[in-house]
This record gives structure tokens, C-alpha cells and sequence, in this order.
């Protein structure tokens, strides 16, 4: 029996040593206008002030409930998150990104309401400093399965997908260590093409900390390694891929070392 609400959205925080952060990141959800929240937070056993945070939390909101144990990377944290949580709807926002305004749950909460058959939507996101402040805001790129298999469109953060769905799919691949979430995408995008809301849905932080910023050449190669999931049978676009990910590999690795 299931025990999605189907008024509920579930917002899935990550955390491990994230204390600097992460009291924003969950301000921003518990300050959410929209009523029916689930936050569930799962923490990795950190021991730099973050519990302490979480609980300080919790024992104002019983919206948040959350866990801290040692987990196997990061697909394995937001896969318990996701059999922990009970909305209709998951999203999943990690200890170091925020929600830029309180009316971002109220936004997506109306799109799937009225489109009952809606699998999945994504916004727009905004790139923040340290501080928060925005570098630079995005749309939600134009939408093909074809463009997501050059490349990630899809921005983390702002994307939104109802949970028997992410069921359905399996979730993340806990073998994977950078490429999780664009792996999820390619699978989801199979299916069905996500609805674009033009709207910042996230605030993506960009900090040195953070494994985007910290592995851009593994991410790189485990993407292509993602994208031959899913063109086997299809040895001429694999090539096609292949011959890509050199030609934008070789500019990168030059203005690297430049």
C-alpha cells in the first residue's frame, strides 16, 4: 500500500559536515508557504555542528524528521531519503543550496495538481556564491531527449518528480559518484518529457568544497560512461558521443592548464 499523500511534496536534504550551509538550506524549506511539506533530512554521521543544527530544527518543525547514520555516498543518502519520505512529490536539495523564495513548493505543487498525468518538471536555478549572493541565473533549457544525451540540461535542484515515479525508475545508482543525478534524468526522460517552468526554483551554491567543483574531469568521464548506458545496440552513436566528449574534453583540459 502506498503512503503518498497526494497533497504532499517531500523535500530530501542530503548532509554530511555541511554546517556551514546548512542552516540556510533548511530555513528555506520550512519557510515554504505551502502547507503540506515533508522534509526529511538524512545526515551522514557528521561531526561538525550539523546534528546539532538538524535537531535544533526538528524540535520547532515536526515537519522535519530526519536520520544520521553512515551511509555509502550520495546515492545511497538520497535513496534512504526517498524511502523515508511520503509526499506525492520528491525534490532534493542538498545542505549547501536553498530555495530562493517561499513560494517556490506553492509554484510546482499547482503544475502537478493540474496536470494529474505529470511525471516530472524542472525549473530555472540561479548560481550563488559562498555568501549566497547570484552569479548568474538560468531558464530551464530547451527540452529533447536528444540534447539531454549530450549533455545535462536538467538543473538538480529545481527538478521535481513524483515519487512512485522515482519508484519506478529505481532511483539513483549507488555505483555511480558524480553522475547520479544525470543518470536519473536520462532514465525518467525515457519515459516522459518533463514539463519547464520558467521560473529560479533552487539556488545552486557554488563553493571549493563542493564535489562539482572539486572533480569536473571525473564527473566528465563518468557522463560519457552514463551516456553508453544508453545507446547500447547503437554503435554509431556511441562513436558520434564518443568523438564529442574528445572535442569538448581537449578545449577544457587546455584552458585548465592556460
Amino acid at each position: 500500500m502506498s503512503l503518498a499523500k497526494p497533497d504532499t511534496i517531500s523535500v530530501i536534504t542530503v548532509c554530511y559536515n555541511g554546517a556551514s550551509y546548512l542552516e540556510t538550506s533548511l530555513r528555506s524549506v520550512l519557510s515554504q508557504e505551502y502547507p503540506a511539506l515533508d522534509h526529511v533530512v538524512v545526515d551522514g554521521g557528521s561531526t561538525d555542528g550539523s546534528l546539532e543544527i538538524i535537531k535544533r530544527y526538528a524540535a520547532l518543525d515536526a515537519r522535519l524528521r530526519w536520520i544520521s547514520e553512515p551511509d555509502r555516498g550520495i546515492s545511497d543518502a538520497m535513496n534512504k531519503g526517498l524511502s523515508l519520505a511520503t509526499g506525492e512529490v520528491a525534490a532534493f536539495l542538498h545542505a549547501d543550496d536553498f530555495y530562493p523564495d517561499s513560494g517556490v513548493l506553492s509554484l510546482v505543487a499547482a503544475q502537478f495538481a493540474a496536470q494529474p498525468e505529470l511525471e516530472w518538471l524542472t525549473g530555472g536555478i540561479s548560481y550563488v556564491d559562498p555568501a549566497g549572493a547570484i552569479v548568474k541565473s538560468y531558464s530551464p533549457r530547451r527540452w529533447s531527449y536528444r540534447r539531454l544525451l549530450r549533455g545535462n540540461i536538467i538543473f538538480h535542484p529545481a527538478t521535481f518528480v513524483r515519487r512512485r515515479v522515482l519508484e519506478e525508475v529505481g532511483g539513483f545508482d549507488t555505483s555511480l559518484r558524480y553522475t547520479m543525478d544525470y543518470d536519473l534524468w536520462l532514465r525518467l526522460g525515457r519515459r516522459s518529457a518533463p514539463v519547464l517552468l520558467d521560473h529560479p526554483l533552487a539556488c545552486f551554491r557554488l563553493h571549493p568544497g563542493s564535489t562539482s567543483v572539486q572533480q569536473v574531469d571525473a564527473a566528465f568521464r563518468e557522463e560519457l560512461q552514463v551516456r553508453y548506458r544508453q545507446l547500447q545496440g547503437k554503435p554509431l552513436q556511441k562513436a558520434l558521443h564518443g568523438l564529442y566528449y574528445w572535442l569538448k574534453l581537449v578545449p577544457n583540459r587546455m584552458t585548465v592548464k592556460g
